[in-house]
């Protein structure tokens, strides 16, 4: 690796010094947050799948419920049915850090008893069909909006680690090694130059001794 185009000085010399131990010092708290970010994100990932999975299983029994309701039950009460929102459900949202990143923390607000009577509608028009998947749509949704704020977290904690990784690898593959090659080298140049200073000053001091 080249080294950088420097004069060979001493005040260069201890200039580059200091920007190496500041580059030290920051891929060091780099590779800390890279490596907690990591865990972090580890972390998530791990419960998302496993809510992920609940939440599909939940979903999937749900639809297959509906689907043999819709083929027994008139389509138009089926659309009439689910023509009003029979609850309203507001979304607060604050944002919280984690390791500088700073990522969504999701409060919904809804009647936590709608899943004991989710919607108004006569029972000879229903079926046992349609009855449980309402009762499952309604059981998995407080899931679902907590895999909503896990995945929208994983995705902005990844595009950090991602940063961060570009970052680290900057210092410990090119910037560090390109200080310290420098260094090494203004070094060299120092020591050759006294060497060559000492022997001029022998040669200065036997030329007077002759005279």
């Amino acid at each position: 690796m080249a080294h950088l185009n420097v004069n060979p000085t001493r005040m260069e010399l201890t200039r580059l010094k200091k920007q190496l131990s500041t580059a030290s010092r920051g891929y060091k708290l780099l590779k800390d947050k890279q490596d907690e970010l990591m865990r972090q994100f580890i972390l998530l990932i791990r419960k998302n799948n496993v809510l992920r999975k609940e939440v599909e299983a939940a979903l999937h029994q749900s639809m297959q419920d509906f689907v043999l309701a819709n083929a027994s039950i008139d389509e138009r009460f089926i659309e009439e049915l689910f023509v009003l929102p029979a609850e309203k459900i507001t979304l607060d949202m604050v944002e919280k850090n984690i390791m500088s990143v700073k990522v969504p923390s999701m409060s919904f607000d809804y009647d936590e008893r709608l899943g004991e009577a989710p919607l108004d509608y006569g029972y000879l028009n229903s079926n046992e069909q349609l009855d449980r998947a309402i009762d499952r749509f309604t059981e998995v949704l407080p899931k679902l909006l907590e895999l909503t704020e896990i995945e929208k977290t994983c995705q902005l904690l990844s595009g950090e680690i991602e940063k961060t990784r570009r970052r680290v690898n900057a210092l410990e593959y090119m910037t560090i090694p390109q200080l310290e090659e420098t260094i090494y080298s203004i070094q060299m140049k120092l020591e050759e130059n006294e060497r060559a200073e000492v022997t001029r000053l022998i040669k200065v001091k036997n030329m007077g001794s002759t005279t």
